[in-house]
């Protein structure tokens, strides 16, 4: 199993949970399903009325980032 490394692999939220980055899902190399922040794969194994949810929330939160 590969050493996880803070900053690149994943950081701690403000609650304390672990989060895993989209260079740590890119190196696993395929969606899971579970909704993770930040899939780099559109949620593409995610069932489809939850991924148009998460999808509609990204754009919305790349929105709200543009514009400060």
């Amino acid at each position: 199993m590969k050493h996880l490394v803070e900053g690149k692999d994943f950081y701690y939220d403000k609650d304390g949970y672990m989060v895993f980055t989209a260079h740590y899902h890119l190196e696993k190399g395929f969606c899971c399903g579970h909704g993770c922040l930040h899939c780099p794969f559109d949620y593409e194994n995610v069932p489809p009325s939850r991924r148009n949810l998460l999808l509609k929330e990204r754009k919305h939160a790349g929105k709200e980032n543009s514009d400060q």
